[in-house]
């Protein structure tokens, strides 16, 4: 049990086969209290009951500065404490470079970037009361590789600004034991890729990755996990890769 009595909050986790719900549901069979943060609050309530007593869901728009800071509030009002925040929420669009329209640019830079930034803002004061807590920033490869299999070129662009982001939260904070690091997943097989990826693209993809398979949420949680727990107590502004061997650097 690497997490008993955690106050671990997730964004954009209730979606039923992404990683953030895979995520929430690792993190309580670890004996976290998990605060699931998404859009619509039935569904945010849906999949903290899934997860069995002691859980919360939260309606939190991660785009909405005033939204992350009531969400933050209220996990402090019930349990008295903020230990983790996962930063998943995240858009993607299959767009080339100049199909980019202003509207393109900014829903996606907004969710992925401005998200990460919001909702860390709100949850850092409490940690600092604390002098302690775990953040971690949801990259991409293909904010290392330059695009994607389906991202556009302006979710490489935010999802390379959330690397930065959390290497200068990690140097900022690191003083009040503040700890930040980011993941960065290659292709997982979630409810956004799903329905683009056939059989056929699966194998040719798998060939190109050194351990010949595509990834699954669940890959993504343990790295979380790790991240999230004092197995990684002296790690902070570190990038840790979650892609089958498809980038080694």
């Amino acid at each position: 049990m690497l997490l008993t009595d955690k106050v671990c909050l997730i964004t954009g986790a209730a979606s039923l086969r992404g990683i953030g719900r895979a995520t929430a549901k690792l993190f309580a069979s670890h004996g976290a209290k998990v605060v699931i943060l998404d859009l619509d609050a039935g569904q945010a309530e849906e999949a903290a009951r899934s997860l069995g007593e002691g859980h919360v869901g939260l309606a939190c728009n991660v785009t909405d500065k005033a939204a992350c800071q009531a969400a933050a509030d209220e996990v402090v009002a019930r349990f008295g404490r903020i230990d983790v925040l996962i930063n998943n929420a995240g858009i993607t669009q299959p767009l080339k470079f100049m199909d980019i329209e202003p509207g393109n640019y900014d829903a996606v830079l907004d969710v992925n970037l401005r998200g990460t930034l919001y909702m860390s803002q709100a949850v850092v004061p409490q940690m600092r009361k604390q002098q302690s807590g775990s953040i971690v920033c949801m990259s991409s490869v293909s904010a290392q590789r330059g695009g994607g299999i389906f991202g556009g070129p302006h979710y490489s662009a935010a999802k390379g600004g959330v690397l930065g982001l959390g290497k200068a939260m990690a140097r900022e904070l690191g003083p009040d034991t503040v700890r930040v690091n980011s993941i960065t997943p290659g292709l997982i097989q979630t409810d956004i890729t799903g329905g683009k990826l056939t059989d056929e693209l699966k194998v040719e993809i798998a060939k190109g990755i050194p351990l010949g398979r595509l990834g699954v949420a669940d890959d993504v949680a343990n790295a979380c996990l790790f991240l999230a727990s004092d197995l990684s107590s002296y790690i902070t502004g570190a990038v840790i890769d979650v892609n089958g061997g498809m980038l080694i650097h």
